[in-house]
């Protein structure tokens, strides 16, 4: 693979400041944000009333911590714009979640906070190893969606060349990179393992296209994952994080040179870790759930958002700015079983190492008699489809799941192509209980 890191030179002055330099600008925006968000925000208002604390009381950066916590349930509650802390025509855009759950979470944006936006995913772009000029691919869906236009900007605005795609249509993805050669492409990795499978079926090389790398977000992977994309695709492979109500992609990524976790934009962010349970503030390096306030949002302040992801917080390497390791998975994701708590990313490893199985899975919870029970549906690779193949992999997945995880599971060996394929985010499990 092709040595992509960035020259000092060409990062933004901030990103290799001084940890003195980075915290006083926090506290600063800071003390606006939670001003802005007192002032114009009647929730934030009422909240930080009932908890008797007052943005005038923040004189540390560790005094956040006295501040309440906003949820999820926050923004469904306040349906739709009354999240919102400037008045509506100074509104440009408007995101929102699926709202398959529920009522959608509803996200708007000024001019000023899609420049911020713009600007960040192009400092993200940069670090993954894009550089102006460069043709990326940009496979994000589009639309309410934050993934493909919070992309789209980002690359316009660090002045490389933007193919549009957005989601599925495969078959035509595949043709895209083969004609015009892109050097990046963005995209979940559920969906570059559906393009690998496409590749392969066409007879083609995926270690032959132009792709030097892939900046895939949106949903949790692992560094299982990682390997193979990066051997089979002869390319990079690094992270990219975010989260609509926080902005959407490029609150975090990978630096390519590094790709030891992802470093978090603290100029515009700041983030703690805390204890799922019980809320406390956890020092660095302890791993716990990811809390994020923003130090600049205008449209839509966040303050102590509860993200659900689970991680740490580690020192800056590539930048000054601290990492968070890859999300394991988010504590509303946990799957608690027979007492034993367990996360899709803890699967996929397992799936992962385990010979002749294709990078594929599904999690099938169900009610065994009065107990919960686990089912993971899996698929051989194209070539192995013995039933001798397929009892020893089901086996050997079995064993390293019981061993590694701790579980007892079910497991179903399908043909290639019978596991649930993604045309964006993954379905990794199915609550049938």
């Amino acid at each position: 693979m092709k040595d992509l890191t960035p020259a000092k030179s060409d990062l933004d002055p901030i990103e290799i400041a001084s940890i003195d330099e980075i915290r006083a600008l926090q506290l600063n925006r800071l003390k606006w944000s939670l001003r802005h968000a007192y002032d114009n925000v009647a929730m934030y208002r009422e909240r930080f009333d009932a908890a008797g604390v007052h943005p005038d009381d923040v004189n540390d950066l560790s005094d956040l911590a006295k501040f309440p916590f906003t949820y999820k349930n926050d923004l469904r509650d306040h349906y739709p714009f009354g999240m919102f802390a400037v008045p509506d025509e100074k509104i440009i855009r408007v995101h929102a979640s699926s709202g398959t759950t529920g009522k959608p979470t509803v996200v708007g944006y000024t001019k000023h906070d899609i420049d911020v936006w713009a600007d960040l995913v192009a400092r993200s772009l940069r670090a993954s190893g894009v550089r102006a000029g460069d043709l990326v691919h940009c496979a994000y869906g589009y639309g309410l969606f934050t993934g493909g236009l919070g992309a789209h900007y980002g690359i316009e605005r660090l002045g490389a060349r933007v193919v549009p795609m957005g989601g599925g249509q495969t078959e035509k993805q595949i043709t895209l990179i083969e004609d015009f050669k892109p050097k990046a492409i963005m995209v979940t990795p559920s969906y570059m393992l559906n393009i690998l499978e496409a590749y392969r079926a066409a007879g083609l090389d995926p270690r032959a296209t132009s792709l030097q790398v892939g900046i895939f977000g949106a949903e949790p992977w692992t560094n299982s994952m990682r390997e193979e994309i990066e051997q089979t695709f002869d390319m990079h492979a690094v992270d990219i994080y975010g989260l609509s109500e926080v902005m959407g992609p490029g609150v975090a990524n990978e630096c390519v040179e590094t790709k030891d976790g992802l470093h978090l934009w603290e100029d515009h962010f700041y983030p703690e870790i805390i204890d799922t349970e019980t809320g406390e503030v956890l020092p660095d390096g302890s791993e716990g759930e990811l809390v994020f306030t923003s130090l600049t949002k205008e449209g839509m302040p966040m303050i102590r958002y509860r993200t659900r992801d689970l991680t740490r917080l580690l020192p800056g390497t590539a930048r000054s700015m601290r990492r968070i390791e890859k999300i394991t998975g988010r504590s509303d994701d946990m799957i608690i079983l027979r007492g034993v708590n367990v996360f899709p990313t803890q699967i996929e490893e397992q799936v992962m190492a385990t010979t002749g199985l294709a990078p594929y899975y599904q999690i099938e919870l169900v009610k065994e008699g009065r107990m919960d029970a686990m089912h993971v549906h899996v698929e051989v690779l194209p070539g192995a489809t013995t039933e001798a193949e397929r009892a020893n992999a089901a086996s050997t997945l079995n064993k390293r799941i019981k061993d590694i995880v701790g579980v007892s599971t079910k497991i179903t060996v399908g043909d290639p192509g019978t596991v649930e394929r993604s045309q964006g985010k993954a379905r990794r499990v199915v609550d049938n209980r």
